[in-house]
């Protein structure tokens, strides 16, 4: 129980960020960083994903449901994680708008990546 309040708790405040964001209220932009660090934090954590690997695939959600057996919660933080970045603009989007679809099939609606949308 107590997991799922902090669950919410977290929703809550992903949905009061994203509301600030469109007001203009919260204007602080979050740094790019190179994908070499997000590659290297996988290796630092044990996470057995390998960047080059997923984004050389034609539909990397896809991929990471289906092979890596990502939860919504995990795609969800990889999509923003890969979304600061410095990978290519459009492909960025690409990734963000077949996740958002993906999370938004399954009933899984998220604050966090839609508030990532242009």
């Amino acid at each position: 129980m107590e997991d799922y309040l902090t669950r919410e708790i977290d929703r809550f405040g992903e949905l009061l960020l994203a509301i600030a964001h469109k007001m203009g209220l919260f204007l602080d932009e979050i740094p790019q960083y190179p994908l070499s660090d997000l590659d290297a934090e996988f290796d630092r954590t044990k996470l057995p994903l390998n960047l080059d690997t997923i984004l050389a695939q034609e539909y990397p959600v896809l991929y990471l449901v289906d092979h890596e057996n990502i939860s919504e919660r995990g795609l969800e933080a990889f999509v923003e994680l890969l979304f600061h970045s410095d990978l290519e603009e459009s492909r960025k989007q690409e990734i963000l708008q077949d996740a958002i679809n993906y999370l938004d099939n399954k009933g899984y609606y998220s604050f966090r990546l839609h508030g990532l949308l242009s």
